[in-house]
């Protein structure tokens, strides 16, 4: 049995978010919550309530025991791209990526 939540169309790049998600895949939750509070990184705030939203699933819709689950699954997709445009010399402009993430998690209990 697996537990899933998703968070789509964050608005942080998923090159951002997978250096995140390479850090508690495969923790348990106890551990995974603390890597995440003490992560400097913007997308931490994104993954810790992914996080307690997953475990959440987990315990009420699964009927799973928290103390057992730990993190199987965790990655990041691209989402759409908001193209913006900076002005630039001689009426010119650049194009501006705001990239966009849907970020899935998977908790499933150790036997």
């Amino acid at each position: 049995m697996e537990a899933r939540a998703h968070l789509k169309y964050a608005r942080i790049s998923p090159r951002k978010v997978q250096i995140v998600c390479d850090l508690i895949r495969g923790k348990n939750i106890a551990t995974a919550r603390a890597v995440l509070m003490q992560t400097p990184k913007s997308a931490s705030e994104y993954m810790i309530k992914l996080l307690n939203s997953a475990v959440a699933n987990a315990e009420n819709n699964h009927e799973m025991d928290v103390d057992k689950l730990y993190v199987s699954e965790i990655f990041a997709a691209p989402g759409p791209i908001l193209k913006r445009l900076r002005p630039r010399g001689k009426g010119s402009a650049n194009r501006i990526n705001k990239r966009t993430s849907h970020i899935t998690i998977a908790l499933s209990e150790k036997e």
